[in-house]
């Protein structure tokens, strides 16, 4: 329901930033929050605990832009390995399946 309001604002920003290399401080920031694991003996170890990283949702909006930036330019001049299944569109769980039981 924000998109409408703020992209027009948004493009610029990112745009600014892309084209002059700089990512302000703010986009940087994350908050790391430490959860116990549920059934272990010794909260004393700190393999009792999983970190979780909240990073700012305005960041991670413009990764997954760059990343899908990436994807395609690799995509298009066949950087990738014809195996590389992880990370790919039209890459699904039966495409491994098919590979694996054609070396097979």
């Amino acid at each position: 329901m924000v998109a409408p309001v703020i992209i027009k604002d948004l493009v610029e920003a990112a745009s600014h930033c892309f084209a002059n290399g700089i990512i302000p401080e703010s986009l940087k920031e994350s908050i790391t929050v430490v959860l116990r694991k549920e059934g272990k003996k010794d909260y004393s170890l700190p393999g009792s605990y999983r970190p979780i990283t909240l990073k700012n949702t305005l960041a991670k909006v413009l990764e997954k832009h760059v990343a899908n930036i990436m994807l395609e330019a690799a995509e298009e001049h066949r950087l990738l390995p014809w195996n590389q299944m992880g990370a790919r569109r039209k890459q699904l769980t039966l495409s491994v399946v098919g590979l694996l039981s054609s070396c097979v």
